[in-house]
């Protein structure tokens, strides 16, 4: 039986545990990485109120990927929906943030309400889902 590219494009996707631990391991990986980079490299070179918001970065990244983490483990598909909204948010609202703290540009900052409006949407499909009943045809 030999599968096509399609096919084994189709072998991971969103709906899938797999991918949800893949990418929370890597959002993970990527929350100590750049926490343990503005602990011991920007220490010194950002301003405090600078500092204050790449921390803030740092931690609701570690949180939400600690979050998909366990929604992959669970893997359940009523909250695959909030995966998707935490994953957008880490990016906008903390890679936002990262950016921010460093370049200085506004424009980044301008970016990151959008990154917390996604985190709390991807609360409210929590709470969807939890309500959601449970489809048993489902693996």
């Amino acid at each position: 039986m030999q599968i096509t590219f399609f096919q084994k494009a189709d072998l991971v996707s969103m709906k899938d545990n797999k991918f949800w631990l893949i990418i929370s391991g890597i959002s993970g990986f990527l929350a100590v990485a750049l926490g343990a980079f503005g602990a011991h490299g920007l220490k010194n070179a950002l301003p405090p109120e600078m500092m204050d918001a790449y921390k803030t970065g740092v931690l609701y990244h570690l949180i939400h990927s600690a979050v998909l983490l366990v929604i992959s483990l669970k893997n359940d598909s009523r909250f695959y929906t909030s995966a998707f909204f935490f994953l957008t948010g880490i990016i906008l609202f903390s890679f936002s943030l990262y950016l921010y703290a460093i370049s200085g540009i506004t424009a980044f900052a301008i970016i990151t309400p959008f990154g917390g409006i996604s985190l709390l949407i991807g609360w409210l499909f929590i709470i969807v889902g939890a309500v959601r009943p449970v489809n048993k045809n489902v693996l």
